[in-house]
């Protein structure tokens, strides 16, 4: 598969948070070509500040793969990660982020902080934004023009 079409399976995890009211946000982790782990928010549901998608994805993932380390691991997210969900990724190794649309005010790629690069740190993460990044906005946008209505 391409990037796109792993995106495409994000998008859709984006959706189902969507359709439940909460931000919405997907991602799969993806190693050795197969989806090994998908998710999306879930923090109203489950009142929990930490239930990112990306967060949720990482977890499921390393109880599929049988550990906490995720190296050979891509994930694929909607939107930029977070300061949070940024740690986390770094703290699971995950080798690479392909991420959809950039969000300026809160991130934690290039958009407000360097996480994933950041030299300083034990880990770095591959970056790769912008992939269907039109779509990933999209999503975003009709969801909080709706909630504000």
């Amino acid at each position: 598969m391409t990037h796109e079409e792993y995106m495409r399976e994000a998008l859709a995890e984006a959706r189902k948070a969507y359709d439940l009211g909460e931000v919405p946000i997907g991602a799969v982790v993806v190693r050795d070509g197969a989806i090994v782990a998908r998710s999306h928010n879930l923090r109203e549901l489950a009142h929990d500040a930490t239930a990112h998608a990306e967060v949720l994805a990482i977890r499921q993932a390393g109880q599929e793969l049988g550990g906490w380390r995720l190296s050979g691991c891509t994930l694929y997210v909607t939107v930029e990660p977070c300061p949070m969900c940024a740690g986390a990724l770094l703290q699971s190794r995950v080798d690479r982020v392909v991420y959809g649309a950039t969000d300026p005010k809160a991130w934690a790629d290039r958009s407000l902080l360097e996480i994933l690069q950041n030299s300083g740190l034990n880990h770095q993460v591959e970056v790769l934004p912008g992939i269907l990044a039109q779509e990933s906005s999209q999503i975003m946008k009709a969801f909080f023009r709706e909630r504000r209505r």
